[in-house]
């Protein structure tokens, strides 16, 4: 009972967040990790490349926690940027830009292209830059702080150049990425003005971001820790929470398992000893003429009544278990799934325990039939 309850609320729990594990927005079956290759200190003084080769690339790409990789492409020209705060005051700044493929964002913004002959550059940039500027510059000197809403609204003013050639490019901030801790533009954009305003050929990217099927696999830190990548932020360790839930899930399983076969040997045993006691009544009815079969029938009957009151009673257990934990799950937008699942399971362990007690049963009664 207790063995085939632990099986199958396992299996019933595992079924209610599966859903959790497989939609495609979800924050447990997916997550993005952004890798860059480690500079030491010694690297930094002799200026060893920082950039990812296709061979290491290709290396990555055929992890088997790997969903996709995505490469960061960097402006290499000049950028600075010019606002106007209100009152008369701007603010100017070096700037620089990167752009990612477009399904690796987090935002789908309806504005997210950019035209040569209508040029306007759209931006992306983290939300933690807009909190420091609120909470760190805005504050310090007494300029007004910027909602989401407001700062959509701002014009802001680039100045390119780079390859002889200058030109101002009016450009605004249509999002704000938790994902992504840079500054983010369309890459039709980063192709054209990196062909404009940039000299020498395409280098090789210095940062990649990569989707992840299995996060919080130690397989992933042993990859970056053994090729000297590093990952930036803490995702690896944020990850490994959901990894050991789906450990600590097949060890509930395992536990389980390992109950009810320890109590399907017990009650085997029980079955002999019952046998043997009843050794000389057994043998007399069978030189009465009854044959194994007719025998063996109580015994069998017992078996079978037993194992389908525990059965039912795990099935009673189950529900009643996992009305305590499905509220829990709504939190996540879960309604569970079907009990379907579980009381097949249930039925096919006690099915295979009742075919071997009865094999066993029967075996018995021939073995004493044939002495």
């Amino acid at each position: 009972l207790i063995g085939l309850t632990i099986v199958i609320l396992a299996v019933q729990f595992y079924g209610d967040v599966r859903p959790i594990f497989n939609d495609e927005e979800s924050f447990v079956s997916r997550d993005y990790l952004v890798i860059t290759q480690r500079v030491t200190g010694m690297g930094a003084l002799f200026g060893s490349s920082s950039e990812f080769s296709e061979e290491a690339i290709a290396d990555i790409e055929k992890q088997p926690w790997v969903r996709k990789v995505g490469r960061f492409s960097t402006s290499g020209y000049d950028i600075v940027a010019s606002v106007g705060i209100g009152g008369g005051r701007s603010m100017s700044t070096k700037f620089f830009f990167e752009s990612i493929p477009t399904e690796f964002l987090d935002i789908n913004p309806d504005d997210w292209h950019f035209s040569p002959q209508n040029p306007e550059v759209p931006v992306i940039v983290s939300k933690d830059y807009l909190a420091l500027y609120n909470f760190g510059f805005a504050a310090a000197q007494g300029m007004p702080k910027i909602s989401e809403g407001m700062i959509g609204m701002i014009p802001i003013s680039f100045t390119f150049s780079g390859n002889g050639k200058s030109d101002v490019i009016t450009g605004h901030i249509v999002g704000f990425s938790n994902r992504l801790n840079t500054i983010i533009v369309p890459e039709e954009f980063m192709r054209w003005s990196n062909k404009r305003y940039a000299s020498g050929s395409d280098q090789q990217p210095s940062r990649l971001i990569v989707e992840v099927n299995t996060p919080g696999d130690v397989k992933i830190k042993e990859y970056m820790d053994a090729n000297n990548y590093e990952i930036a932020g803490d995702k690896v360790d944020s990850g490994k929470a959901n990894y050991f839930l789906t450990v600590m899930i097949s060890i509930v399983i395992a536990v389980g398992v390992i109950i009810s076969l320890l109590s399907f040997f017990v009650l085997m045993l029980s079955i002999y000893l019952l046998l043997q006691k009843n050794t000389k009544k057994l043998q007399d009815l069978l030189l009465l003429g009854y044959s194994p079969v007719e025998v063996s029938a109580p015994y069998t009957r017992m078996v079978i009544l037993i194992n389908s009151a525990v059965m039912i009673a795990s099935i009673v257990l189950m529900i009643v278990g996992r009305s305590f934990y499905l509220p829990m799950l709504e939190a996540f937008g879960v309604s569970g799934s079907s009990l379907f699942t579980s009381i097949i399971v249930a039925i096919v362990i006690m099915g295979l325990i009742t075919a071997g007690n009865v094999t066993a049963i029967r075996r018995k009664i021939k073995h004493l039939w044939r002495e």
